[in-house]
């Protein structure tokens, strides 16, 4: 792991950019001496690592709770490249949606490989992570549901997850929901024009763990309200302190 910027920021949080062979990535601390519990925070498809509400929600977990929070693009995202594959995928599955066509079909053809390839890149920027002596762990996972099922099943060290609903998952991590174990809080927007609201009521019936929560709430895909970051932070203290 190669950090190439670090800066501090007016909340005391120390922001420090790094690169880990080609994956970029970006780490938030408290600054404070002790190790922190670590919460890999993941986007949804398209977007960067640096996408403002992430970057609120990585520094509010920092500052006010004591995290350590880490973010990376995933392949084809932020700043790594896309290939033509990809840029076709994303264009037919938006012509799919606006005409209320299927995007079945195209959505696996788009996130399967995406999974394939993120997860292990998630565990290799966890063993550098872990290696740092800032960092103590527990694990916990918050972000896309697709990646975060495959991870939560593979990846021992993970003790909690928190997903962003969606009704769209591919059908192999519909199946590994059921072997997902650790406590989980699911977050649902009863709105969401892209989800079916139905799919992800199933989904969440279909998780094996013992211990999760649904959280709901109106309003469409980009409006979970601010307070579920709040709540997000006190689920992972439950389980990470």
């Amino acid at each position: 792991m190669h950090f190439t910027s670090e800066q501090r920021l007016d909340d005391g949080v120390l922001e420090r950019e790094f690169t880990l062979g080609e994956i970029p990535g970006i780490l938030w601390t408290s600054g404070s001496a002790a190790s922190a519990p670590l919460i890999l925070i993941g986007h949804n498809g398209g977007l960067h690592k640096r996408e403002s509400r992430l970057v609120a929600r990585a520094r509010h977990s920092a500052a006010e709770y004591g995290y350590a929070v880490a973010a990376i693009d995933h392949p084809g995202h932020g700043d790594r490249p896309r290939s033509a594959v990809d840029e076709q995928a994303r264009a037919d599955l938006r012509r799919a949606m606006a005409a209320g066509e299927p995007v079945d079909e195209i959505f696996e053809s788009f996130i399967v490989p995406l999974v394939e390839k993120a997860v292990p890149e998630w565990r290799t920027t966890l063993d550098a992570l872990l290696s740092l002596p800032e960092i103590g762990g527990p694990v916990g996972y918050s972000g896309m549901t697709a990646i975060g099922i495959r991870l939560a099943v593979v990846e021992p060290r993970i003790a909690a997850a928190g997903f962003f609903a969606g009704g769209y998952v591919p059908r192999a991590q519909r199946e590994e929901a059921r072997q997902i174990t650790v406590p989980l809080l699911f977050l649902l927007q009863w709105d969401d024009e892209g989800n079916p609201r139905q799919r992800a009521l199933d989904l969440f019936d279909a998780f094996g763990t013992k211990e999760k929560t649904l959280h709901a709430n109106l309003g469409g895909h980009t409006g979970t309200p601010w307070f579920e970051v709040d709540d997000g932070n006190r689920f992972f203290a439950r389980h990470l302190k």
